[in-house]
Parts: structure tokens; sequence; C-alpha cells
């Protein structure tokens, strides 16, 4: 058809300048046609049989753009093919032509390859293993490399010259371009050594005091780590400093599914003491301790019958003392709390004393990694603490308030 209408055009007894306009006129005349068909109603019709496709991948595809600027792509080449048939070889119109449509493709195919990357990308978050990779950051390497590569063709059609000699004259300029694409590349660098080495995905709760980020890792790219904090704020950190950097990922503690308490109360010295008989009979009442409190005064008596121990002195043989009993039943409570995991480790210890008592700590781990139940879970069980040490002839040492020296001076 286009042969036909070629040699129709040249028989006709018109000026040069008339034939041009009529061919440059067919050209913009078919394009616009193209257009029309190819986007307001191929693309319309594939993409509505698209989005009521169950495939996520099908819709992703026009979410992206990638069959729009494939249809540019394909405009392009129809326009380099129309000017080459209509218009004469030696016409400055079909080298303008040719060098516009050449570029053309060239933006487009390289806008076509970032929305494959884009769609890629996409594709994979849907995937639970997939969102743990620093995908992000090696795409944006790939786009970054075929930007420049771009470039150089880019340069090398409207200078009308080889890209290899371009590429070879580039060798001067590494210096230059390393230090222009200094982050970039530490960021890949580091990218990949996150991913092999699994130090970091998205969703891990990363804490980095050095830059103020205390929060959910949301995105991993080339040259950037964005971390939501806990007060919503969003904290960017280079990625090389990761690398360069000591940071603290949560992750380990999310997934072994126990998170830690070690938290102290202080006793007050003065009022540790050994248990008496009244002591011994209320405290066996209780629970948790009946077990405990028979088989220890078994073992005491024992004891004492073998030493023949006078006990009439209060410091001869083995007796029973409130703080041991005491941490006796936080043993037993901790075993017994429902919020605790009781496949790790538990245990109730005596830390060395100072001027501010003698601190009992609790070290375990609840059973909840969730921030919010683990405080309430952390909270419940010292609200219980403070409110049964009295019970054992212990006292919660505190500084004393203004109100406790006002009552020392009115007395």
């Amino acid at each position: 058809m286009f042969n036909t209408a070629t040699q129709w055009l040249q028989d006709l007894n018109l000026e040069p300048s008339t034939k041009v306009a009529i061919a440059l006129a067919a050209i913009v005349v078919i394009a616009i046609l193209t257009h029309l068909i190819l986007h307001y109603v191929f693309l319309r019709l594939v993409e509505k049989l698209a989005y009521r496709s169950k495939w996520v991948w099908k819709r992703a595809l026009f979410e992206q753009n990638l069959f729009n600027r494939i249809a540019f792509v394909f405009q392009a080449v129809l326009v380099r093919w129309q000017a080459q048939l209509w218009l004469a070889q030696e016409s400055l119109f079909l080298s303008g032509i040719e060098l516009a449509a050449k570029l053309w493709i060239l933006f487009y195919l390289l806008l076509s390859l970032f929305s494959l990357l884009d769609t890629l990308l996409y594709l994979a978050h849907q995937y639970r293993v997939a969102r743990h990779w620093p995908l992000r950051g090696v795409f944006q390497s790939i786009k970054l490399f075929a930007s420049g590569f771009a470039c150089i063709l880019f340069v090398s059609i409207i200078t009308d010259k080889s890209p290899v000699i371009l590429l070879s004259s580039l060798g001067a300029m590494t210096a230059v371009l390393l230090l222009v694409f200094k982050d970039s590349l530490l960021g890949l660098a580091a990218g990949i050594q996150l991913s092999a080495n699994k130090m970091l995905s998205v969703g891990d709760w990363l804490e980095m005091p050095k830059y103020g980020a205390d929060g959910d890792v949301i995105d991993i790219g080339l040259t950037t780590v964005k971390v939501q904090n806990w007060d919503r704020t969003i904290t960017t950190i280079p990625t090389y400093a990761l690398i360069s950097d000591s940071f603290k990922n949560w992750r380990g503690m999310q997934e072994s599914g126990g998170r830690r308490i070690m938290r102290s109360i202080r006793i007050d010295v003065g009022s540790v003491a050994f248990l008496s008989e009244e002591d011994i009979v209320r405290l066996r009442k209780t629970k948790l301790l009946t077990g405990y409190i028979e088989r220890k005064l078994a073992e005491i008596a024992k004891a004492n019958a073998e030493e023949c121990a006078d006990l009439s002195c209060p410091v001869n043989g083995r007796r029973l003392t409130n703080l041991g009993t005491f941490r006796a039943y936080l043993n037993a409570y901790l075993k017994a709390h429902p919020g605790i995991h009781q496949a790790m480790i538990l245990m109730v210890r005596q830390l060395e004393p100072d001027a501010h008592g003698l601190p009992i700590q609790i070290y375990a781990f609840s059973n909840d990694t969730n921030w919010v139940n683990y405080e309430s879970i952390q909270a419940d069980i010292f609200d219980h603490i403070l409110a049964v040490v009295q019970e054992f002839g212990l006292r919660v040492h505190q500084m004393p308030s203004g109100q406790d020296l006002q009552a020392l001076l009115r007395n």
C-alpha cells in the first residue's frame, strides 16, 4: 500500500515542497490514528480484561504503564518507517524524523525498562519471602546504570559517532564519575552485604541511636534506608552507614516469640529477717509456697539435727528468711503466670546491695512480643510484687520525699 502511495505521489505534477507537505501530513495523520487506536481502543480493552482477571501480575503491568510505553515505542518505529517510505533519501526532513524517532525509541525503551522493574518489584512484595530482600536498591542500581548507558547512546545518536568511542573517552573521567556516584556505589555494595548476610530487611525493628532511629524499616533503597520511628516520624539513614556503623536489629526477639523482662525492685535491707513461727504458719496457707515451705522445713530440721545446733541462739543452725521465701514465691509466681514464656530463661536473682537498697531482679521473657501487650504483662507482674512484698515483712526502699521529711520535723 505504501509503495503504491509513494509512486502515486511521485507521479503527481506538483511542486517538490507540496509533495513533501503531503508526505508529512500523511505521516502525521497515520501517527495520530495509530495513537488513537492503540491507546483508546486496544489498550483500554486489554486493560479491562486484565483488571477482571484474578492474576495480580496482569493488573501490575498496567498499573506501572508498561504497555503504554511499549506502545509509544511502536509508534516511533512506525513513524520512522513511514518517513522512509514517503520521503526521498536526500530529504532533510527524513534525516530529522529519523533522528527524532531514534531518540524517541531510546527514551521510551528506557521508560519501559523502568516500568518492567517497578512491576517486578511490586510482584516481589506480594510474596512474604521476597519482602525481606533489598530489591529496591538492586533495581535502582539497574535503573542508574541503564540511564547512564542511555545517555551515552543519546549523545552517540545526536553526534553520529560510535558509542564505543564515547565509552573509551570516559576512561579519563573515571575518577570524576566515581566521585559523583560515590553514594550510589557505596549504597549498592552495602545493599548486597545486607542481603547476603541477612542483616536487615523491610519490616525489621531497627535501633540506631546515632541517627535517632528506633522503629520499623519501611524501605531499603539504593542510597538510603527509611525507618518509621515509634512517634511516627521518619528517619533516613545512609545505606552504607549500616555497614560501617553498628545498629541493633530486634528481629531475633520478634522471631523467638519471647521478649525479655529485666527489672528490679529494691528491698530495704533493714527489713530482712528470719521468719517467725507465726509467719511460717501464715505463709504455709499460700498455695504457691506450701510445697516450698514443707520441703525447706524438712531440709532445715535434718541439717540442724545433724549439727546438734542450739536453736536458742538465733545465729545457730539454719532458718527460713523472709527474703529467701519471697524469692521462692516470686519464682513460683512467674512459673505459674500465663504471660511468661516457660521455655526461656526464668529466674529471680539477688544483686549487690548499695545505698539504694538490695535489688531483687526479675529476669524472664514474656510470651508476647507486641510492645503494648509486653508492657501490660510486665506492669501486671510488678503491680503484684509491690502489693505482696509486705506480706513477707519486707519493705521497698525509696528515697525520702518532702512529706517524709516534714513528718520527721513534726516528730
